[in-house]
């Protein structure tokens, strides 16, 4: 029988013994390698952000340590630190590291990895990180080729993806791994790498100066990623080294990422000037000024998922009945800004915004729930009638409860006359629908339900 390609045969006897692999943190880094790849941190100080991980005790630096051997998938948005932290795990724990991505990776180059980790475990006790990147592009089968190897710690597995783990790894890889989810940087964490890279001898060395409006410009750019701050500031650090000033400016960091900067203060006044003008564009069916709003927090590095929230509530608040799909387009938005992050996020968010900008208008949702709880928080409480009761154990029946309850699907309106809110709310009205759209048609419906329910009230 044919021997399978994948595999080689007897290769601890077929090979000679590999050579030791030179210490990750020994290994230099190429000149002229992008500013983004000098600039990674070597040792856990140098790391910003990810302090839910990197705690005294957390799990992540317990692994980096060495302290607790076990294979992770870290879970983020790009830019986090999870090429990062592979590597620390490998430097700290003296592995040889191995690096492949599941965009050009297949069955063979894993298994090939897998053969070459078990080879130099056997014969020199040396053992591998293996980082995948991008495993959610996996196949089920090119993720079932890891598990062996996993299980018996042949590698010590970091795999990184931008994607839910819960839904985009394999259920027996899941559960051989530590899932761990990192979060975006904080314009702060941000900040502090931009600082390193100007005065850092891997970075530009203090030979450049950068202006406070051309710092903002970049963090707002980079929207919690550190590789992309780094690459932005790299190509206005060119850019400003060709001239005689020696200053990075808001006009250089424009001219070489081809954005113009927004005036937009993610933290002050026109933060909330801004999303104001959203909200109330949209209320208003301005459904231009509310893309142009919308531009403008995208183009400033607006949070998306914050843009999601606000799209969420005012499909209740603003639209509600009028046009019930509305808060299932903004619900979408949300998941697809959250499946597939930005740039492609911004077209949610835009349907989204253009579907309510244009739906028909009411507030009667919210007007409804904030007069029940003012009742409510006023003391008008009142007991459940008795009929309305749980009569689901022992001792109910002599309560009287679930007593006398009439089933709505026994008559063919499937609506009947009974009491449902306590006597001190009967006949009380909290929903009131306007004329407006899908409501046009519940405003003719709902009295005629309450005087059924109310007996002729």
């Amino acid at each position: 029988m044919a021997q399978d390609e994948l595999f080689t045969v007897n290769p601890d006897v077929a090979a000679p013994p590999p050579e030791p692999a030179k210490p990750v943190a020994e290994r230099p880094i190429p000149a002229g390698s992008p500013l983004a790849v000098r600039m990674r941190p070597r040792s856990l100080g140098e790391v910003v952000g990810q302090q839910h991980l990197l705690g005294e005790g957390a799990p992540l630096r317990r692994l980096v340590e060495g302290a607790a051997p076990a294979s992770v998938l870290l879970y983020g948005p790009p830019g986090t630190g999870k090429t990062t932290l592979a590597n620390l795990v490998s430097t700290a724990t003296g592995r040889r590291f191995v690096a492949l991505s599941a965009l050009s990776a297949g069955v063979k180059e894993v298994r090939g990895v897998i053969e070459e980790a078990r080879r130099r475990r056997n014969y020199n006790a040396e053992n591998t990180v293996l980082f995948i990147d991008e495993v959610h592009r996996f196949s089920k089968t090119q993720q079932d080729a890891l598990l062996g190897a996993v299980e018996d710690r042949t590698v010590l597995l970091v795999a990184a993806t931008t994607e839910n783990p819960s839904f985009s790894v394999v259920s027996p890889l899941l559960s051989r791994s530590l899932v761990l989810q990192l979060r975006p940087l904080t314009d702060e964490d941000v900040s502090d790498l931009i600082d390193r890279a100007l005065t850092d001898e891997r970075g530009l060395g203090g030979a450049l100066e950068l202006d406070e409006d051309a710092r903002d410009h970049l963090v707002r750019l980079a929207s919690g990623d550190a590789r992309r701050a780094l690459t932005a500031l790299e190509a206005a650090a060119d850019a400003a080294g060709a001239t005689e000033h020696g200053v990075i400016d808001l006009a250089t960091v424009e001219s070489t990422v081809d954005k113009a900067a927004v005036r937009y203060d993610r933290d002050g006044d026109q933060h909330y000037d801004v999303i104001s003008a959203f909200i109330k564009s949209i209320r208003g069916s301005d459904v231009d000024a509310a893309l142009h709003y919308l531009a403008r927090m995208i183009e400033a590095g607006e949070d998306p998922r914050f843009l999601a929230r606000r799209l969420v509530v005012h499909a209740s608040e603003d639209i509600g009945m009028a046009d019930p799909t509305a808060l299932q387009s903004a619900i979408a938005a949300a998941h697809a800004v959250q499946f597939i992050g930005m740039p492609e996020g911004r077209l949610a968010l835009a349907q989204a915004t253009v579907h309510l900008a244009t739906a028909p208008k009411s507030n009667s949702v919210i007007t409804g729930i904030d007069a029940a709880l003012a009742d409510v928080r006023a003391g008008k409480l009142g007991t459940v009638p008795p009929h309305l009761r749980d009569g689901h154990y022992a001792g109910a029946q002599k309560l009287g409860n679930a007593q006398g309850y009439r089933y709505p699907h026994n008559v063919p309106e499937g609506v009947l006359n009974q009491q449902y809110p306590p006597d001190v709310l009967v006949g009380t009205d909290y929903y009131h629908p306007t004329q407006r759209g899908a409501e046009r048609t519940l405003a003719e419906r709902v009295p005629k339900l309450r005087r059924t329910i109310r007996g002729g009230q």
